[in-house]
């Protein structure tokens, strides 16, 4: 497969930059955008130099892939007729409404030896990447992630909007199954929660606090990360990371002096990284970096957390 026929269903805020993405790389052939709205999609269309359509099914088995950036509660429908007929899926966050779903597409896309990839972007930050490799066995994890209100999103919960980003990443770096979960939050200026805190406690002993809000008024997205060896801070916003490891000499009697790294990586385009990931998995016939099980997994705890809340 040479050049992969791609195409993006859903061009709002989001589903255009996934558009321009494609339509830059080299391996993608953009054929069509697909949006209910016609004149958004015919906008994208002519920035990309593809073609606008507002019905999803004339594009079936007519692709080798296609991104879905429709609302969540599309994502299931939308993403079982694309695998049915043979296309790689890349489906934003979270994978599906309901656990259910989420097997059914995993089943689907196993039967019909397609790839579903799930589009939790902040695995692809260059300062999520350096902390990979500082990871051995962590024992504790706080997390904040904070963001102003914006009605993008809100068709969920803060759990589901934000948090999730936190909680697959917590998830695939502790590698361990979940115990217990406390939570909290409230409502502040949707219909639904705003605010949330979760205390997740795994069966290995690793406990992890994860805040999540979009009734704030800076954005912050940060964690922290307290192993044996070290203490790992990553901001994720400015792509920082800091290393706090004891060192050699003593800043009291008996006590080590901690020694300090930090690495400030350059700016990069996390989206385009995830679909050029995308575009090479199908090629190369590899795992995605994020499958659909570990989409599933993160659903499955934002679920729990939901439901403590509700």
């Amino acid at each position: 497969m040479s050049e992969i026929r791609t195409a993006v269903i859903g061009v709002g805020y989001l589903g255009k930059f996934h558009a321009q993405k494609y339509s830059q790389l080299k391996n993608s052939k953009l054929l069509a955008v697909v949006d209910k709205n016609f004149e958004i999609a015919k906008e994208v269309a002519t920035s990309t130099g593809c073609t606008a359509i507002t019905d999803y099914r004339e594009l079936l088995g007519q692709v080798d892939a296609v991104s879905i950036a429709v609302p969540t509660d599309l994502h299931f429908d939308v993403a079982k007729e694309f695998l049915t007929h043979q296309s790689h899926v890349l489906v934003e966050k979270p994978i599906t409404t309901t656990l259910e779903q989420a097997d059914k597409l995993i089943a689907l896309a196993k039967q019909n030896d397609r790839i579903i990839q799930v589009g939790h972007l902040e695995r692809f930050n260059p300062a999520m990447v350096a902390l990979e490799q500082q990871l051995t066995e962590p024992k504790f994890i706080e997390s904040h992630r904070l963001a102003p209100y914006n009605p993008r999103g809100t068709e969920v919960n803060v759990v589901l909007d934000l948090m999730i980003h936190d909680i697959d990443i917590i998830l695939d770096i502790v590698d361990s199954e979940v115990e217990k979960i406390d939570a909290s939050g409230t409502a502040v200026l949707s219909q639904d929660i705003d605010i949330a805190n979760a205390r997740i406690v795994f069966k290995n002993g690793c406990v992890a606090n994860v805040t999540a809000s979009r009734a704030s008024n800076k954005t912050d997205r940060k964690m922290r990360i307290f192993q044996n060896d070290a203490y790992l801070s990553v901001d994720f916003q400015n792509r920082e990371l800091a290393i706090y490891r004891k060192g050699n000499t003593e800043m009291h009697p008996g006590i080590p002096n901690i020694d300090i790294q930090t690495y400030l990586y350059e700016k990069s385009d996390a989206l385009l990284t995830e679909i050029d990931h995308f575009i090479t998995s199908i090629k190369d016939g590899s795992s995605p970096k994020v499958t659909g099980h570990d989409g599933r997994r993160a659903l499955q705890t934002a679920i729990q957390i939901s439901e403590l809340l509700a």
